[in-house]
């Protein structure tokens, strides 16, 4: 009796066999989030104490900032020294490039002719300006100083008294300046009078004469009339 032969394939030329039908993996379950307590820290809280330098840190900063300001200082010093230096010297240079100019009282000045003078009068005319009296008297015309021969003030002519009153300490003068009272130690002082060509009165004050050096007798010291 013949037995059924078994299948003598080989395996892999055997059909595959149906995969078995496997069911889907369930789901996994949502953790559970438990809430967890702040950790309590036993540990004492720290307190910030405060940077103290050692004594040989804190006098070498000490002595660092000590040096700085000294620094400063001199160099201010020095700064403000070449400052008054250059400024001298600028100064000087200013000075040599433009001088000084004195602009004094004309020293000379007309003084119109003999007819504009009265005999026995004395003519304040030029004394604010030139600093000069014009006399004439029955001989002569003549300038007269305004300078008190005390201390440098200006007389005052009183005509109703005929004479010159210093206000300052009291000199008192003829009409021909001859001092008579007060501190006064000697008489006004003329200024040099000649006549021009045409007639004109010049007088000029950078010449003067003194009565008690005997020059009013001098020529230029009067112009006879």
């Amino acid at each position: 009796m013949d037995t059924p032969q078994s299948s003598s394939l080989p395996p892999s030329d055997q059909p595959p066999k149906p995969p078995a039908s496997v069911p889907p993996p369930a789901p996994a379950p949502a953790p559970t989030l438990t809430p967890k307590a702040p950790p309590t820290s036993t540990a004492a809280p720290v307190v910030a104490q405060p940077i103290t330098r050692q004594p040989a840190l804190a006098a070498a900063l000490s002595a660092e900032d000590m040096d700085r300001r000294s620094f400063i200082k001199w160099i201010t010093l020095g700064w403000a020294a070449f400052a008054a230096i250059v400024g001298g010297y600028g100064t000087l240079v200013m000075r040599y490039m433009f001088p000084n100019v004195l602009f004094e009282p004309k020293q000379s000045f007309s003084a119109g002719v003999i007819e504009d003078y009265t005999v026995g009068e004395v003519s304040e005319r030029y004394k604010e300006r030139f600093g000069a009296w014009i006399v004439r008297d029955p001989e002569k015309i003549y300038a007269l100083s305004t300078v008190c021969t005390h201390l440098g003030c200006t007389p005052n002519w009183l005509p109703n008294e005929g004479k010159y009153k210093c206000p300052c300490h009291g000199s008192g003068f003829y009409q021909n300046g001859i001092n008579f009272e007060g501190p006064a130690p000697r008489p006004l002082e003329r200024f040099k009078i000649t006549l021009s060509e045409d007639g004109t009165i010049i007088v000029d004050k950078t010449k003067k004469f003194q009565q008690e050096k005997g020059e009013w007798t001098d020529p230029e010291s009067f112009i006879p009339a």
